[in-house]
């Protein structure tokens, strides 16, 4: 049954999905790495797919937009309206610390917030620690290892805004030990709490506070293959 944010029918969409937040990157990831690809959902543009992987498993590909309330309306729809077990999260994040460099791939423990968006829980004072489902979080970390690439585990925040003016309020959360921020993961992973589903946010590093270096938006879009592929790899396991 359509949702306000979906069209697709129950059904349609695969038991796990992958977010990019980018529609042009979802299509990428369909057009590379799925077959028999079907078009379940084009509402406001988060394109979502449904097609197979090389391996024969069936999976789902939707866009997430930016920001923990576009993620967090998609991600409720797809838990609570249609069926979807598991979602990962995959896009881009800013690293604040030394060790973990641009081409980096992050699995994200837990997510930090600074944004209103535990309120909603009526927890008063206290704040929600949204964390990464165990065993996705252990799957992506084993297919990291097996392909032999530079994967971090650890804490990332979910920012509320891009251009911070208080350019050192980064300083901050790496003295805690936050490795990266993006604006998504904390939204992700208390939907998935509410409803006993799973979920993990597979991030690259795109650029970093450290030094300055940054990937160009092409190199956004088309150049994340690595964490794509062990998205995938860590998907067939759950479909």
């Amino acid at each position: 049954m359509p949702t306000p944010h979906n069209s697709a029918k129950l059904g349609d969409f695969a038991k796990v999905v992958l977010m990019p937040g980018d529609p042009l990157r979802a299509k990428y990831i369909v057009d590379k790495y799925l077959k028999d690809a079907v078009l379940v959902n084009n509402v406001r543009g988060a394109q979502g797919y449904t097609g197979f992987t090389e391996n024969g498993k069936r999976i789902s590909v939707m866009a997430s937009g930016m920001g923990m309330p576009s993620i967090g309306i998609h991600s409720y729809e797809l838990f609570k309206e249609y069926g979807v077990e598991v979602i990962l999260r995959i896009g881009t994040s800013g690293s604040y610390t030394e060790k973990v460099k641009v081409g980096d791939i992050i699995l994200s423990m837990g997510a930090c917030c600074e944004s209103n968006w535990p309120s909603q829980y009526g927890l008063g004072g206290a704040t929600y620690s949204a964390i990464a489902d165990f065993d996705v979080l252990s799957a992506a970390y084993e297919e990291g290892q097996k392909k032999g690439m530079k994967v971090h585990c650890g804490n990332t925040l979910s920012a509320d805004v891009f251009y911070n003016p208080d350019k050192e309020m980064w300083k901050k959360w790496a003295s805690l030990g936050v490795l990266s921020v993006e604006m998504e993961a904390y939204a992700l992973y208390c939907n998935a709490a509410r409803f006993g589903k799973k979920a993990l946010t597979i991030l690259t590093v795109s650029d970093s506070f450290v030094d300055d270096v940054i990937l160009t938006p092409e190199e956004r879009q088309t150049g994340l293959d690595q964490m794509i592929q062990l998205s995938i790899a860590t998907a067939e396991r759950f479909a």
